[in-house]
């Protein structure tokens, strides 16, 4: 492993587990670059919690290097809580359950916490 790649794999690993909610997707919420991307962002923002956005094609380290963090090969990329929830599917079927704001109001309500200790 390149210090490239192990420095990428580490600020994802920082990112992932400092936003208690993050996506890494084509684009941003608010200018999709995919339909899976913009499927998914648009069920985080439906359930009004708060997450945290990376979009991958703005940092080619990050797209190259991703698929590499927890063998996921493909974006968007949902994690709660510091674990990978999946992709678009996942997102979409855990917001048709209602389960994905609970996830994202946990996740946000124990981050706000362990902050506030």
């Amino acid at each position: 492993m390149d210090n490239q790649q192990q420095e990428t794999l580490d600020r994802i690993h920082q990112q992932v587990t400092s936003n208690p909610v993050v996506i890494y997707m084509k684009g941003t919420p608010q200018m999709p670059s995919c339909g899976f991307s913009s499927r998914a962002a648009q069920a985080l923002v439906e359930t009004g919690e708060k997450f945290a956005f990376v979009n991958v094609l703005a940092d080619p380290y990050i797209f190259e290097h991703l698929p590499k963090y927890q063998d996921w090969p493909t974006f968007p990329q949902l994690y709660i809580d510091g674990e990978l929830q999946g992709g678009c599917d996942i997102t979409l079927e855990l917001a048709e359950s209602g389960d994905l704001k609970k996830l994202m109001q946990a996740a946000n309500e124990k981050h706000a916490h362990s902050d506030a200790s």
